[in-house]
């Protein structure tokens, strides 16, 4: 198939067509890239640009393996080095078992001052490693004059420092500069004047900036602006200005906004005056000594993490040079981890002498002690996705947790691979599919290092995996690394980490965004510190009554999704589970007793279909219900024309009125919300069907006799309240007419003979994104794009109803390379014991781009009084007895840390509150009897609280204070 009519496989490629869109995907797919040096860094860009989906790659290398390079290149083994192979012939076959849809071949001729250069105009982009600067400035030229232009990057790592060169010829032109998706914003208010002023809705921020373009949509009154697209001068974060509005007619209400996109042009020069330039300054400008020092000492060394980190920034430079895609690196891009020498600089200069094994390159940059330290680490790994990877390659070649030093990598993941993972998870293949991650990634870390010790285990990490991963397991890790996306299992083990004072190396990607988080004992504040904003949850009303937006129609439907296929089958489940007898459910309910659940769980036992025909008679009653009457409905209780108490319409921006939609199995729409529909309520309901079955033939000849019962209104005024939430139907008091309903209605289900085994079960669905054959999107795509039509909000396309439907986070390669390279520079500083000041946080936006190094946030003293201060990593320490009484307890804090416990709790059980009935009582009882520990239970942390100074103040927070039920000498 051609390249330019090549589907994009979304089963591989889902997460990384949300980051760069199907434009880029496809030229990407078109182009193709001549790669020089596979060295730390060569490998590092061939591995993302060749996972990312080029078309074809060149891989180019005249060096041959060496002891050195397993230290630093993770496709070259130790096999390799022993045969003499040369350096592409090893790497090229793993590069190209990454990626199938990509060609990657292999060149080992020299490339020199002498050759001829015109094999390259076959390529839409050169990246240079390991080459001198003459070559580099020859090759660019040459690219640089050839019409168009091929996109040069030139780009090194010397020992601590890196750097990267792009230049994309003299116009280069950027469909999207920051790839940020435009949301559209409410209007308050449009003034008529010259400068027209327009007000967000709510004081929402527009986040536009002076310069930028918006166009106009759906506004009442002022409505020559609709369609029209206008230059604003911001005025504040919720207001700008748009020109003259003085002759246009006055607003009335209503309207949004979206911000357009505009290309951006840049302009490149070439490597030869940059270095002419810099041939200057060498004239004029000091040279600070320290930092040659550094770079000098270590040059000849290799840091793979740093290779890591800027391989991951210099591939996003390759991917925006073929698709224009983001904005470029203008021009030049430094990175140095001089923090991370400085302290070693009086070691002997022996420790840094190669030794011919594997960790030389290593060595030469951080000395042979600390590369022991490395070799005897003990690290836990939560989480083994994409970033997960990515650190156990980094671990390999750090050398981090070898057996023969007593280290270890111990790995936690209860995920299977799945294919969709292979696009960036690079240490799994096809042949892993639905095998589980840890153990795989485990096995693959070993090809890269076979002298670490890896402990792969498919434990999810909570509090339930307390008795797995107990204090004592955290005690005996150095380090413990998260690498996943959950927030909660973060915050969790961030919690375990600061009650066992273990350092904790935290990162995350979201696209082409990073951020990295150093958490080290009694320097730092930890992950818990600081919280996220709460994601806004949208209002019941607004998503059963008035949607504005297409996040709301998609949630809706996702949550009709939820409710008919999962929620209802496993309350019926439960129901028949608890009440096996039907008999004695009718009994019971003919005695007038309540049994929760047992109206819907009825109701969906007397409409049970038995035949394909029925889940298809059902599904087009969902039509007429969803789509139809709830739009008559609501038009019946709030007419167009209906006015608030203060005169203003009801029906006006945000809440959009419905149109009614009639089904027409034509429109491709409803088609498909009747047929997935009508699949999943057979799935549901076990009922089998044929490919025929889905035929718009057999579907139509069902259809026809389909009997559409007469609308009604209700006279019932639907949700309004913007606070309201959903209430749940199980527990919600039943009428006695109701009840008479739900008793006939078993009774028929009996004489029905619909109560077998098989009839009171039925099969709960798990919404499942990343199967295109299930039906899941299908229903959530069609019924939130009609849903989107009866509401005249703008449909979303398949793949952007996924995203958001399936709580999709975008992904790709090159930041998640960049991320844990950030990250493994920061483990060689935790594990050297390195000062505050050395350690660094990082936030990274490769679209823009941006990297952003900052000093983590310092713990802060907490002041309890007296000069008596506390941090998060504090926790005190009594040791008791097996008669030791909570008056003991309370005597022990005072007489140790000079200050008067006022409350203790354990958990939720308050032990001691002394305004609490009976509890100066239990000061006399023993610290066993009021806590009642396990048998194996050695310590419990208790939180005490303290007497204020002054009468009449709240009591003050303390640390938690551990006690131990036995005497120091017997404690662990």
């Amino acid at each position: 198939m051609a390249a330019d009519l090549m589907e994009i496989d979304d089963s591989l490629y889902s997460r990384q067509r949300y980051v760069l869109g199907d434009s880029a995907m496809h030229q990407m797919a078109q182009s193709s890239v001549f790669l020089s040096g596979m060295g730390a860094l060569g490998v590092e860009i061939a591995k993302n640009i060749v996972l990312a989906g080029v078309k074809s790659v060149t891989l180019h290398d005249t060096k041959n393996c060496e002891t050195w390079d397993l230290g630093c290149n993770f496709f070259i083994h130790n096999e390799d080095v022993l045969s003499h192979r040369s350096r592409v012939e090893a790497v090229c076959p793993r590069v190209a078992d990454l990626n199938p849809y990509v060609q990657v071949d292999m060149s080992s001729l020299p490339v020199d001052d002498n050759t001829d250069l015109s094999f390259l105009r076959k390529y839409q982009c050169v990246i240079l490693t390991e080459a001198s600067l003459n070559l580099q400035k020859r090759i660019n030229t040459f690219c640089h004059s050839q019409q168009p232009p091929i996109r040069f990057i030139g780009c090194d790592t010397y020992g601590i420092c890196a750097r990267i060169f792009c230049d994309f010829g003299e116009t280069f032109e950027v469909s999207d500069p920051t790839g940020e998706e435009p949301k559209e914003i409410f209007i308050q208010s449009i003034t008529q004047n010259n400068p027209g002023i327009v007000t967000c809705m709510d004081n929402r921020p527009h986040g536009l900036q002076t310069g930028h373009n918006v166009i106009f949509r759906e506004v009442h009154g002022m409505v020559a602006l609709n369609g029209t697209v206008r230059r604003v001068t911001v005025l504040s974060t919720h207001s700008f200005e748009i020109g003259d509005t003085s002759e246009l007619q006055p607003y009335a209400h209503g309207g949004f906004f979206v911000m357009v996109k505009t290309p951006t042009t840049y302009s490149f020069a070439p490597l030869q005056i940059h270095a002419a330039m810099l041939a200057l300054d060498n004239f004029q400008v000091p040279v600070n000594a320290e930092v040659v020092r550094c770079l000098s000492r270590t040059a000849r060394g290799t840091l793979p993490p740093l290779a890591a980190a800027v391989g991951g920034i210099a591939s996003q430079e390759v991917l925006k040079a073929i698709t224009g895609k983001f904005a470029p690196l203008q021009q030049w891009f430094y990175l140095d981890t001089t923090e991370l020498v400085r302290p070693l600089q009086s070691l002997a200069v022996e420790e840094f002498f190669p030794r011919g094994d594997r960790y030389d390159g290593l060595r030469a940059c951080i000395g042979e002690s600390l590369c022991l330290e490395l070799h005897k680490l003990r690290v836990f790994m939560v989480g083994c996705g994409a970033i997960g990877c990515e650190m156990l390659k980094n671990f390999a070649l750090l050398g981090v947790g070898l057996a023969k030093s007593s280290g270890e990598v111990c790995v936690t993941d209860p995920d299977l691979i799945e294919k969709s993972n292979l696009n960036r998870q690079f240490l799994f293949r096809p042949h892993h599919i639905q095998k589980p991650k840890s153990t795989t990634a485990a096995g693959a870390t070993l090809d890269i290092n076979p002298e670490l010790q890896v402990d792969a285990h498919l434990n999810k990490v909570c509090p339930a995996s307390e008795n797995v991963y107990s204090d004592s397991f955290y005690s005996s890790m150095n380090v413990v690394v998260t690498a996943l996306d959950n927030v909660e299992a973060r915050r969790y083990v961030d919690s375990r980490c600061v009650s066992n004072q273990r350092p904790l190396l935290d990162s995350g990607t979201m696209g082409t965004k990073g951020h990295t988080e150093i958490i080290v004992p009694s320097l730092t504040e930890s992950y818990n510190s600081h919280r996220d904003p709460p994601e806004e949850e949208i209002p019941f009303c607004t998503l059963k009554s008035f949607p504005s937006v297409i996040e709301h129609t998609i949630q809706w439907a996702r949550d009709k999704f939820e409710s008919s296929f999962f929620h209802k089958p496993s309350i019926y489940n439960s129901f028949w589970q608890t009440h096996p007898s039907v008999d004695v459910v009718l009994q019971r309910m003919q005695a007038g007793e309540s049994l929760e659940g047992s109206f819907q769980v009825i109701k969906l036992l007397s409409r049970r279909p038995g035949q394909w025909k029925q889940c298809i008679h059902i599904a087009r009653l969902k039509f007429e219900k969803y789509f139809k009457r709830k739009a008559l409905q609501l038009l019946h209780s709030f007419p167009l024309e209906t006015r608030l108490k203060d005169g203003s319409l009801f029906w006006q921006s945000p809440k959009r009125p419905p149109t009614p939609i009639d089904f027409d199995l034509k429109d491709p729409l409803h088609f498909t919300f009747i047929i997935s529909a009508a699949r999943l309520y057979a799935e549901v309901y076990d009922i089998a069907y044929s490919e025929n079955d889905l035929s718009e033939d057999t579907v139509s000849r069902i259809l026809s006799d389909v009997k559409i019962p007469e609308y009604r209104p209700s006279e019932k005024v639907g949700y309004t309240d913007e606070t309201a939430r959903k209430p749940d139907a199980t527990k919600m008091p039943l009428s006695s007419e109701e009840e008479r309903e739900a008793i006939a209605q078993l009774e028929q289900a009996i004489d029905a003979n619909k109560v077998t085994p098989e009839g009171l079960q039925m099969r709960p669905l798990q919404f499942e994104k990343d199967d295109d054959s299930n039906g899941h999107i299908d229903f959530v795509t069609s019924a939130s794009s009609i849903r989107a039509r009866m509401y005249s909000i703008e449909p979303a396309d398949r793949l952007k109803t996924k995203r958001i439907a399936g709580k999709i986070i975008p992904a790709i390669a090159t930041a998640t390379a960049a991320v844990a390279g950030l990250v493994s520079l920061e483990l060689i500083k935790v594990v050297g014991g390195f000062g505050f000041e050395s350690l660094k946080n990082c936030f990274f936006n490769l679209a823009i781009p941006v990297v952003v190094l900052t000093e983590p946030a310092p713990v802060k003293r907490t002041p309890i009084r007296n000069n008596i201060y506390f941090t998060i990593w504090d926790c005190w320490t009594i040791f008791g007895h097996e008669d030791f009484t909570l008056s003991d307890f309370m005597n022990a804090v005072r007489e140790k840390y000079g200050i008067e416990p006022s409350m203790v709790v354990h958990g939720v059980k308050m032990l001691y509150v002394p305004v609490m009935p009976g509890h100066s009582k239990r000061l006399k009882l023993t610290m066993q009897k009021l806590i009642k520990p396990s048998a194996a239970r050695r310590y419990v942390d208790l939180t005490v609280s303290f007497a204020p100074e002054s009468d009449g103040d709240e009591d003050l927070a303390g640390p938690p204070v551990r006690y131990h039920f036995s005497p120091e000498s017997k404690a662990p």
